[in-house]
């Protein structure tokens, strides 16, 4: 039998606002290559669907910036100072939000990087649809499951 360790409020609070931490700076360096891609020289041989594909990855990876960074606004504009078990599901919820955003994006950029790589529409598809599943069975399945499992 496991030992479990109930978090207090304050310790949940401080877990989601470091996780969110964690994840900003990789959610902000993806969104900065992706501003960058458009003024490469390739870029300009994607077609206009291409491109446009392109611009809904980086609104994507934007949203999801904004859902990983709105848990801190939250609670400086709404709730200063204090500590409460609403700041703690919403954070939570909005963390666990913008990894929907940021599989999207990430995918449809997967899927343009295969394409000019591979040069074949149908393996980037199957590519960037691996990603999918890996990513959404790591951070959506496999959470699921375990909690499924372990509350036996």
């Amino acid at each position: 039998m496991s030992q479990v360790h109930r978090e207090t409020l304050e310790e949940e609070a401080t877990h989601a606002t470091d996780e969110a931490r964690m994840l900003l700076p990789g959610v902000q360096a993806i969104l900065g290559f992706q501003f960058v891609a458009v003024f490469n020289q390739r870029f300009e041989h994607f077609t206009r669907g291409e491109q446009i594909l392109h611009l809904a990855a980086l609104l994507m990876v934007a949203l999801a910036m904004g859902l990983v960074m709105a848990p801190a606004a939250y609670h400086r504009q709404a709730e200063p100072g204090t500590v409460s078990r609403r700041f703690v599901v919403l954070a939570s919820t909005l963390l666990t939000m913008a990894m929907v955003p940021f599989i999207a994006g990430v995918c449809f950029d997967v899927y343009l990087v295969s394409l000019m790589i591979l040069a074949d529409d149908a393996t980037s598809l199957l590519v960037s649809a691996g990603v999918a599943a890996v990513l959404i069975g790591l951070w959506f399945a496999l959470p699921l499951s375990c909690r499924v499992l372990w509350s036996r």
